[in-house]
């Protein structure tokens, strides 16, 4: 049979393990929400258009919401929000590389050629809310 000192020993140390469980599981989730919320950086980059139909690097059909990037620079997969002055702002996904997208430049795709090319190049603050891996895809 268990003393009573040994028992409220026993009792002190499984509420403090309880307290410090909490605890732990308190501070990863605040800092897993703040990460979430949080964009992962800014940086001003070089856009482009292009409305050419085809199937991208990560093997879908090219769409609206898509760019095309350097994968050093932004992985695909990534999620990134533009800021420009002719009509590209928005959500886009990182799921495109060219051959001429080096560096810090992006390519965003537009349904209409007009439109494209009424973009021209121009200098946009881009702000990088993910870093990829690219979403998992089925099969189809």
């Amino acid at each position: 049979m268990l003393t009573n000192t040994s028992t409220r020993a026993r009792r002190r140390l499984a509420a403090f393990a309880g307290l410090t469980l909490m605890l732990t599981l308190f501070v990863s989730t605040a800092s897993a929400e703040g990460k979430a919320r949080r964009p992962v950086r800014r940086m001003t980059m070089t856009a482009t258009a292009y409305c050419l139909r085809g199937i991208t690097a990560t093997g879908v059909d090219v769409h609206r919401g898509i760019v095309a990037a350097d994968p050093r620079v932004l992985p695909m997969g990534s999620r990134i929000r533009v800021r420009d002055s002719r009509g590209a702002n928005g959500e886009y996904l990182v799921e495109d590389q060219g051959a001429a997208v080096k560096g810090r430049r992006i390519d965003i795709f537009m349904p209409s050629c007009s439109q494209a090319k009424k973009f021209g190049r121009q200098r946009v603050m881009v702000i990088v809310e993910r870093i990829g891996p690219p979403p998992e895809r089925t099969t189809r």
